[in-house]
């Protein structure tokens, strides 16, 4: 067995908003999928598992070097950001608006990180 990646869906409401958000503001690279569905590169990832109250939760971050400056180029675009940057010991994170989608995490790590 041989797993080569992962496929992410963001479902929203205003789904062609969030296609230009994730093409235009966060600069994605794509290619078409045709029906003009774009399937977005993501970056190289990893995946951690906490405990939990409930299950199913799933949350999805973006990963960056510098989370101040990354926050402040991305608001130079229009981006909300929906919460302060909070230290959780294990790494710098905050949230941010996207179009139809809900929020989507911005996370700088402060240990070794599978990448």
């Amino acid at each position: 067995m041989s797993i080569r990646g992962v496929h992410t869906i963001m479902f929203g409401d205003k789904a062609d908003a969030l296609r230009d958000f994730l093409r235009d503001v966060v600069d994605l690279d794509y290619v078409e999928a045709g029906g003009g569905y774009p399937i977005f590169k993501l970056p190289p990832g990893e995946l951690s598992v906490h405990p939990s109250d409930t299950s199913g939760h799933y949350e999805l971050y973006l990963m960056c070097d510098d989370i101040e400056e990354t926050r402040a180029a991305l608001e130079a675009k229009g981006v909300e950001f929906t919460a302060p940057v909070q230290d959780q010991s294990w790494g710098l994170v905050t949230a941010m608006q996207v179009p139809g989608g809900g929020e989507l995490g911005l996370y700088q790590p402060l240990h070794a990180t599978a990448i």
